[in-house]
């Protein structure tokens, strides 16, 4: 069922993007060559209790999930594209690190994610993060009262495809509110003007993803790591927004 959130609703959502925003910069800052994954879930895993929030992965065990989560940030390194389980790993130079994160601040959801180089950069993954990022504007941009959720994918597609990437319709973006996870369901390509009809109040996440040379992947051993099947990096980024007849509101931009 899609749900659409009243203003004073949407203004109650912001403590949680707000809070998003800070854990995600936190571990950005941290995740430096050297440091192990398993360091940056505890510092998400501090700044939670720190907080009085609640984690909306730890205890998550969906279908597609191999059993619950058992940590409190998605850490995607390289390869591993999406839905990345912390483990014993240390960062090397060069490795693209992508972080995604959603936590519950008095009883409301926001979700994003970040992508970026650890060290010394390969201009192509530079250009596979930055296609993301522009995805991401893209879509955000295409969320306006009156247009529809095909719009939206339309737009973050022809991202992709004037990069050269391949776009995956297994993930992509979903309703946020008193729950992680909601409708509707906001693929990363599609056809515009179809699908449900953009109206004020509607609560997303947008999230583009993309791999370098291929748009197929597999699970990882771990039961939840998802990775490209032939070892191409990807990126990943995400915002949860609220569609307002004002336009649409970043509620976990990091900007400040």
């Amino acid at each position: 069922m899609i749900e659409l959130r009243t203003p004073a609703e949407i203004d109650a959502m912001r403590p949680a993007g707000r809070f998003v925003a800070s854990v995600l910069l936190a571990v950005r800052e941290a995740a430096k060559v050297g440091v192990n994954l398993l360091e940056l879930d505890a510092l998400a895993h501090h700044m939670i209790r720190e907080a009085g929030a609640e984690s909306c992965y730890i205890d998550y065990h969906p279908s597609f999930g191999g059993s619950p989560f058992g940590k409190v940030i998605c850490t995607s390194v390289n390869d591993a594209v999406l839905h990345g389980l912390p483990h014993d790993y240390v960062i090397v130079d060069g490795d693209v690190v992508s972080i995604d994160f959603a936590a519950r601040v008095d009883g409301w959801v926001c979700d994003s994610a970040v992508s970026f180089v650890a060290g010394t950069p390969d201009p192509e993954d530079l250009r596979v993060i930055t296609a993301t990022e522009e995805a991401l504007d893209a879509g955000i941009a295409a969320a306006t009262v009156g247009k529809t959720i095909g719009d939206i994918s339309a737009a973050i597609g022809d991202v992709a495809e004037s990069f050269g990437y391949g776009v995956n319709l297994d993930f992509g973006g979903h309703g946020v509110g008193r729950e992680m996870h909601g409708d509707p369901h906001v693929p990363n390509d599609g056809r515009p003007g179809r699908g449900y009809k953009l109206r004020d109040g509607l609560v997303i996440a947008i999230e583009p993803w993309f791999m370098r040379d291929t748009d197929q992947i597999f699970t990882d051993a771990d039961g939840w790591t998802l990775r490209s099947v032939d070892g191409s990096r990807g990126a990943h980024s995400e915002h949860t927004i609220a569609i307002t007849e004002e336009g649409p509101i970043v509620l976990t931009s990091r900007d400040g």
